[in-house]
């Protein structure tokens, strides 16, 4: 199944949330992230259940975010549930599933560029793809976004949410993962080395009026 292409104007935050008020969104959001839900659930649910938990609660995370993106809500609860599908067993070729999945998506699914660009970039995948002697394939196949909205969306989607799907913090979970992988692993080291990074896109996202407790 092709994916369904983004489409839409570029609008003022403002008349964003008014929109989102009053219901105006887009029809082609809803069947981009129809058929995200589909492609990630197609390849993770049946072989790693977990990861497939963590995918759903990090689109949770996303759909709260509505009023933030405006007419980028769609595209973020695409990115969120399909950021971490190159974990699929059938999609593993370099083992850095940031790129398997982001080649998946733009080579077998024809994603837009916006999309691939996210996945492939999510949580700050650059850092990573340096130790794994593979940042050069990732920066010249899918640049990083300039939209540091929804960048930042993305890492606090992430990196907010655990491994089963529930919500937490950015420290607990960088924390966690360290514990899970090893200070000195490959993902140790880059964890450590983008905790700073992802403390100050989540504050950024945190900060966002639309996110503060009413």
């Amino acid at each position: 199944m092709a994916c369904p292409k983004v489409q839409g104007p570029r609008r003022p935050p403002e008349e964003n949330c008014r929109r989102l008020r009053e219901g105006k969104h887009s029809d082609m959001d809803d069947e981009l992230v129809r058929w995200a839900v589909q492609t990630a659930e197609a390849e993770l649910s049946g072989f790693l259940p977990q990861r497939w938990a963590h995918s759903r609660g990090v689109a949770a995370r996303a759909g709260g975010l509505a009023s933030v993106l405006g007419d980028d809500a769609g595209l973020l609860r695409a990115a969120a549930v399909l950021h971490d599908i190159g974990y699929a067993p059938r999609l593993v070729t370099t083992g850095f599933h940031p790129l398997d999945g982001a080649r998946l998506l733009r080579d077998v699914h024809g994603a837009d560029h916006r999309l691939t660009r996210l996945v492939a970039n999510h949580s700050f995948a650059l850092l990573e793809a340096e130790e794994r002697g593979l940042r050069g394939a990732l920066e010249a196949e899918f640049p990083p976004l300039e939209d540091q909205r929804l960048v930042d969306a993305l890492v606090f989607c992430d990196m907010t949410t655990t491994p089963g799907g529930a919500s937490t913090t950015a420290a607990e979970r960088v924390a966690e993962i360290v514990s899970r992988h090893g200070a000195d692993s490959v993902v140790g080291r880059f964890i450590r080395r983008s905790t700073p990074e992802v403390l100050a896109a989540v504050a950024r996202v945190e900060a966002t009026p639309a996110t503060q407790p009413r």
